[in-house]
């Protein structure tokens, strides 16, 4: 089993791969270095797939497919370091052709309306919508360097110019005529225009590439097409195939549950939820004892894009979560951890339209809370239950029944969404939501499916994607982030680097996890890499962005204006060592403790089943540390 890329070293850099996985029947994807063409989907999990060179068949495991290659030429990026002018014309060509996305009949009369409208040349607008389908994210729109593009027809521009313009305006018409037709239309235009003509043979392997989708659409089948690809509509506005809508709300979890170590009361938990309106399943969740902000949000959307697989072996439950996938639309209140700069921008790279929920009109997010109070009903049957008010609590000692771990409540809260509730039929929908989902992407006798959504085929790329992020200059000593400095040998190229259109220092791209800010992930934009870069001082213990702030509010308390890391984590390691003592007495005690250790497993929806490593002994008074008292970050808020 390979280390999970999480747990690269500072010296190893990983190129983030933004292609995604398409399994769909003529697809060709890629394993063990063998390439196939997708002949038959057969579930979620399986595809007959034909091996290219020697055309056997053979049953594949989805989870073991890769994309066949890049889709197109330009190095990997982060999406922070996309040049204001570039962003700008990857958004207005998005805005072009955000009508078309995810739409399954787009007629020819609406492009050439929408070109008429923003002054674009339809064939343009058509090229723009075949780079975005082709990778699913926004940078594929970004202006491309000069130079040969891979997949590029190669006969003249003004040959290929007649062949496009005969294909749609002469085969995908209701007159239908035959490909050989076609064929001799080219030719005679070309003749007219006293132009070299392309083969007959280029002109059938283009019109050969012609979807299915496509041929219905233009050649007088439209009622057919819409049938056979516009799933059923469901009652929630434009919910109407999976992943259409995707809801997500925050509350903390009915239940008080115990740390690891005591098994005594800490308190609730918060839980961020994400729902498929169409189909009601569950894409994601988020749990933890931090309060709900931009990273809960980031680690619940991450988990709802990609496979589960992993995850539920992390969890310990032996079921399926066949949900994954990028929705179309993410919609949610109107809270700041939703409105942050960094989420927005992440879902506009994804092409997620994010919708916020109108404000003083409840009714637009009760998908969600509906499911966050059948949840919590359940929830309202475990030892250490709060009930949902003071009157049903009456006469139940929460906190002395409490039982329950953070990690058994997880198991729980898994065997309960994959084994219950996705199996159990929903009154409204008439069947279950797992159901539902499968009808809406396999179809069924009425309705043609969706089909499987793309697979993102690089996790930790999604993950990072949805981190927060920092630019920053690069110095002799590393980099500074909030007080902290970093270094590794991959910083050293970029040290005093200048702009050189700007001729000012550099600024780079970093990103973090804030659980645990031990160290950051740096973008190198020439290798077009992501290097994890440690403490400068690695002697240093790993710790949560909101226990530094604490120790930095701690110590302007006891009246210290100036103060270096050393300093910093001496008083750490107090109030730790504070919290340590008083864990057996306070519940708040043991509430931080336990945050502390959540932090330190590391778990993401990129690698949630960790690789194991022996812990080095360090002679530092800091690896005597334990955890921060609760009171002690009382107004400090949120994460940024």
């Amino acid at each position: 089993m390979s280390k999970p890329r999480e747990n690269i070293l500072a010296t190893e850099g990983f190129s983030p791969v933004r292609e995604r996985l398409k399994i769909e029947v003529g697809a060709y994807v890629r394993k063990d270095g063998l390439v196939y063409r997708i002949a038959q989907v057969l579930d979620f999990e399986t595809v007959i797939g034909v091996e290219a060179e020697s055309g056997r068949s053979a049953s594949l495991r989805i989870g073991e497919l890769r994309p066949l290659g890049k889709g197109d030429d330009k190095p990997a990026i982060d999406l922070d370091e996309i040049a204001d002018e570039n962003w700008k014309i990857a958004e207005y060509r998005y805005s072009v052709i955000k009508p078309f996305i995810d739409r399954a009949l787009v007629q020819r009369h609406q492009v050439e309306e929408r070109g008429k409208e923003f002054g674009v040349d339809p064939a343009t607008i058509y090229r723009w919508m075949k780079k975005y389908n082709a990778l699913g994210v926004l940078s594929a729109l970004i202006p491309k360097r000069r130079g040969w593009q891979s997949g590029k027809t190669r006969i003249p521009p003004h040959a290929d110019e007649v062949v496009c313009g005969v294909i749609t305006s002469y085969y995908l018409t209701a007159q239908r005529p035959t490909v050989q037709k076609a064929v001799t239309e080219v030719m005679r235009v070309c003749h007219d225009r006293g132009i070299k003509a392309p083969c007959a043979s280029t002109v059938r392997a283009r019109i050969a590439k012609l979807s299915e989708k496509e041929r219905l659409r233009g050649r007088g089948f439209k009622e057919k097409a819409k049938n056979k690809f516009f799933p059923a509509a469901g009652k929630f506005p434009n919910a109407d195939y999976p992943l259409a809508v995707v809801q997500i709300d925050h509350t903390p979890v009915d239940v008080i549950l115990v740390d690891d170590i005591h098994r005594k009361p800490i308190g609730r938990p918060w839980i961020t939820l994400a729902i498929d309106v169409f189909s009601r399943v569950v894409t994601g969740y988020y749990l933890s004892f931090d309060p709900p902000s931009e990273t809960s949000v980031g680690m619940c959307v991450a988990q709802a894009i990609l496979p589960k697989e992993d995850w539920m072996v992390m969890c310990k439950v032996e079921a399926s979560w066949d949900v994954w996938g990028i929705p179309v639309t993410i919609h949610v209140d109107n809270g700041a951890d939703f409105r942050s700069d960094n989420f927005r921008q992440s879902c506009l790279m994804y092409g997620i339209n994010l919708e916020f929920r109108p404000v003083k009109q409840p009714r637009y997010g009760g998908h969600i809370e509906r499911l966050l109070g059948t949840l919590l009903n359940e929830i309202h049957d475990l030892p250490g239950t709060t009930f949902s008010s003071i009157k049903e609590r009456e006469g139940y000692d929460s906190e002395k029944n409490a039982v329950l771990t953070k990690s058994e409540f997880e198991n729980w809260l898994v065997t309960l969404i994959t084994k219950i509730y996705h199996n159990r039929p929903h009154s409204v929908l008439g069947m279950t939501p797992l159901k539902k989902w499968e009808i809406g992407i396999f179809g069924n006798s009425e309705v043609k499916g969706i089909g499987l959504p793309a697979r993102s085929s690089d996790r930790l790329a999604v993950m990072l994607d949805f981190l927060p992020s920092f630019r920053r200059t690069v110095q002799t000593f590393g980099v500074k982030i909030e007080g902290m400095t970093y270094y590794a040998e991959a910083l050293r190229p970029w040290i005093n680097a200048t702009d050189p259109k700007t001729k000012s220092k550099k600024e780079l791209v970093f990103r973090r996890d804030p659980r645990d800010i031990s160290t950051v992930w740096f973008f190198d934009p020439a290798l077009g890499q992501y290097f994890k870069i440690p403490f400068a001082d690695q002697t240093l213990p790993a710790c949560s962005v909101w226990e530094y702030r604490q120790a930095r509010e701690h110590l302007k308390r006891e009246g210290l204006a100036n103060f270096n890391q050393a300093e910093i984590f001496r008083a750490i390691g107090e109030l730790r060592e504070r919290v340590e003592e008083a864990s057996v007495r306070t519940k708040k005690a043991r509430r931080m403790a336990q945050r502390r250790k959540e932090h330190e497993k590391k778990v993401t929806p990129a690698a949630p089943v960790q690789e194991r490593r022996p812990i080095p002994q360090r002679s530092s008074p800091a690896s005597m540390l334990t955890e921060l008292l609760d009171d002690e970050i009382k107004g400090l808020g949120d994460i940024a």
